[in-house]
């Protein structure tokens, strides 16, 4: 009944055509959620500035059977992808990044593919119907493969999307990546795309020297290997004037949601010190997981 009452209450939130995919959205985290109906770790009355959210603490070091419901906060371009990605394979739960589904239907010209070309093309965010819509067919897709658990890269982006999504499940970790500005433009100018197989590269080498107390930051190229690199193209919404935009209006959409986890306890502040070989193990730690340094994966 009580899933039932929590469906119902996230449908009716919604606009009409939003209602039919939201109630979906909800009562398909139901079965992705195992511990939705226990009670949360974390008190949202404390005041946590400065601090982890308490739920780290109450997390085994090991990654295995860690049946994790997390989201990635992060602006355009700062790697919510990358580690989320790492992190899934870390602990085996799925992956979700809504960019990613925006960037498979636009591929597969299905009904919402030009109204999205639109919105992509203009640095805008995607409306919160349209991405509870895609969420919800892949959702769908994983419960049917028996998935449970869940890190969500890129949803919520709005105070009303983290209000559904907060009442139909039990979030229980929120990491905010940050990346220095300047460093944040070349990496979006930089990234690169095979046209062939689909793999993702950057050609920015990012070397900002420490100033003024301000430590620096080097983060290196990640070049593709000899078969992908004549083939490389560059994302139509990858001009410096669309992602400035698209910052500016991440900022302004997001910085609400940043603080309505932090209210309740959920946010994790990371600053990126620099590329994947200097952030993946410190983000580990910040984690409270176990990391056993493994070269390769952490070059890669």
């Amino acid at each position: 009944m009580a899933v039932l009452s929590r469906c119902s209450r996230a449908a009716t939130a919604a606009t009409t055509r939003t209602q039919t995919a939201t109630a979906t959205f909800s009562c398909i985290l139901r079965a992705l959620s195992p511990s939705f109906c226990s009670s949360s770790a974390l008190n949202s009355e404390t005041d946590l500035s400065n601090k982890k959210p308490a739920v780290l603490g109450t997390l085994k070091r090991e990654p295995t059977g860690r049946n994790v419901q997390w989201v990635f906060l992060g602006c355009p371009g700062v790697g919510k992808g990358t580690y989320a990605s790492r992190l899934s394979n870390l602990l085996g739960v799925p992956h979700i990044a809504t960019g990613d589904l925006v960037r498979d239907e636009l591929a597969s010209s299905g009904p919402l593919s030009s109204q999205l070309k639109e919105i992509v093309n203009q640095g805008k965010l995607v409306s919160d119907e349209i991405i509870i819509e895609l969420l919800s067919k892949c959702l769908e897709a994983g419960e049917a493969k028996g998935e449970s658990g869940f890190i969500l890269d890129g949803f919520p982006r709005t105070i009303r999307q983290a209000e559904i999504l907060e009442g139909v499940t039990d979030i229980e970790l929120v990491v905010n990546l940050k990346l220095r500005e300047e460093a944040l433009l070349a990496k979006c100018l930089g990234r690169r795309i095979c046209s062939e197989c689909g793999g993702n590269y950057n050609v920015a080498c990012i070397d900002i020297k420490a100033e003024n107390g301000r430590p620096g930051m080097y983060m290196a190229p990640l070049p593709p290997p000899p078969q992908c690199a004549t083939k490389l193209i560059t994302r139509a919404d990858d001009t410096e004037e669309v992602v400035k935009e698209r910052l500016r209006i991440y900022h302004e959409m997001t910085q609400p949601v940043e603080e309505f986890y932090r209210s309740r306890g959920k946010l994790l502040e990371f600053d990126l010190p620099g590329g994947i070989p200097e952030s993946w193990p410190k983000l580990l730690r910040a984690l409270n997981l176990e990391y056993h340094e493994d070269k390769q994966s952490a070059a890669a």
